[in-house]
């Protein structure tokens, strides 16, 4: 963070009454936004479903699973798409900036009667391996060679890739390459599976906790500028130097 970063995100130095009533008018705001996502996940509830016909089957830890066994006997059942194609050395930085916070989730997440899975590409050796380096335990199935990721809006073949960018979260925007991340919430209702929401690119926003512990700071995520994308400064938790920041200043285009 350079000293006219610093500056610019400064905020104005006032009293305490002065400091408490701009906090107090800008809670308002925090308030309606409250209520706002608030109907937003109300309607979200209010979707329709769509039936899921195909019968995926994965490979996992004890071997092939349908999409019905990944539920583990619950009712619903939450997967993150997670950027990891067969042949990569290791999955995404930006899903791992998320996958940090699984394990936390899971004891708390089965309470309420939806199980948690992540699902890539890459082959089950691949994703153990790098699950293993990373000191993961969350759930990680492989969808390789069948049409899951690919059905999901998450990945796409190398010629659609080379073609020009495919388009991503429901046509709206390019996408990032052959795999991009995404989360899928599905129910079990009478032997039947059905799939009631997606969400992708930003919509992942709200599943960051490091990201929205950051946007309670003055500085905020300060990641204007930087290339080639806004994340670009993420790294797996294991390639950062020492708990030193990454240097921001290499990664903003001149």
């Amino acid at each position: 963070m350079t000293t006219a970063t610093m500056e610019k995100t400064a905020g104005k130095v006032v009293s305490h009454d002065e400091w408490l009533a701009a906090r107090k008018k800008f809670l308002a705001k925090e308030k309606e936004f409250t209520k706002q996502r608030d109907e937003l996940s109300r309607l979200r509830r209010e979707l329709p479903w769509e039936k899921v016909e195909k019968k995926y089957v994965f490979e996992g830890v004890n071997g092939t699973e349908t999409l019905s066994d990944l539920f583990d006997g619950r009712s619903q059942l939450l997967i993150y798409h997670f950027m990891f194609g067969p042949g990569w050395k290791e999955g995404c930085p930006s899903c791992s900036f998320l996958a940090d916070a699984f394990d936390a989730i899971h004891p708390h997440i089965t309470q309420r009667d939806t199980t948690f899975v992540a699902v890539s590409r890459a082959t089950l050796p691949e994703i153990d391996a790098f699950k293993k380096r990373m000191g993961w335990k969350f759930k990680w199935v492989s969808s390789s060679g069948t049409d899951f990721n690919y059905d999901y809006n998450v990945s796409f073949t190398k010629e659609q890739a080379s073609g020009g960018n495919p388009l991503y979260n429901f046509g709206t925007i390019p996408a990032y390459g052959e795999e991009a991340p995404g989360a899928s919430a599905f129910i079990q209702k009478g032997g039947e599976i059905f799939h009631t929401y997606s969400t992708y690119a930003r919509g992942l926003d709200i599943l960051l906790p490091m990201y929205n512990w950051i946007d309670l700071t003055a500085m905020g995520r300060h990641e204007e500028g930087i290339k080639p994308h806004e994340m670009a400064w993420v790294r797996h938790h294991d390639r950062y130097s020492d708990g030193k920041m990454v240097d921001v200043g290499k990664l903003i285009a001149k």
